[in-house]
């Protein structure tokens, strides 16, 4: 009877660290070769090529963004960009979208200077914190930039190529629900490039 008793609870332990693993692991929201699990806003370029996703103006310059099918609360994101032109840009997460009216919040992807790493609030609070301007140099223009914004409950917190730039207690964003959106400014004459876009989902 005790050797059942100890079977049965070694079993228990290996399923739960099992589920432990599986809802900590990475999962790629990025196949590499279409924008399927992916969603269209406004009329500015968004393809992949050479297995990467291109945002790029239109001829009407305006903002345009792509989003996640799927809602994310919880989460730790990692992916890459490479700004080939202006790379005024950004990450948005639990936003919502009509047309390309955005609300939620952005993690800042932009040219030198603009504050790369910082979180935005569109259409509402505007700036919420910047990173300290030393670290704008961490930001290479022109070549691949790994970003990573953990989200969990109301804190914020994200990562520039492995140097943390800003964190964030926010009730507001707390209570926040949606998507993961990729944006491309106004203003035309912008192209970045994505990759290696990774989600580890906290339950």
């Amino acid at each position: 009877m005790e050797k059942l008793f100890y079977r049965l609870l070694i079993i228990i332990l290996f399923f739960n660290y099992y589920n432990f693993s599986y809802a900590q692991s990475y999962t790629s929201l990025f196949n590499g070769k279409d924008l399927r699990g992916w969603t269209i806003h406004g009329d500015e370029k968004w393809y992949v090529e050479n297995g990467e996703i291109v945002c790029e103006s239109g001829t009407k310059k305006e903002y345009g963004y792509l989003s996640t099918i799927d809602y994310y609360n919880d989460f730790e994101l990692i992916l890459e960009f490479k700004q080939d032109n202006d790379g005024n840009s950004g990450v948005f997460f639990r936003s919502t979208l009509e047309g390309t009216k955005i609300t939620g919040w952005q993690a800042e992807v932009a040219p030198p200077g603009s504050y790369t790493g910082g979180i935005y609030e569109s259409y509402g609070r505007g700036w919420l914190i910047k990173p300290d301007s030393k670290k704008d140099s961490l930001l290479k223009q022109g070549d691949w930039n790994t970003l990573k914004v953990k989200v969990i409950g109301s804190k914020v917190t994200t990562h520039l190529n492995g140097i943390q730039m800003i964190e964030l207690e926010d009730e507001k964003i707390g209570e926040g629900k949606g998507s993961i959106a990729l944006q491309i400014h106004d203003g035309g004459g912008i192209k970045v490039r994505w990759k290696n876009i990774k989600i580890k989902v906290f339950k």
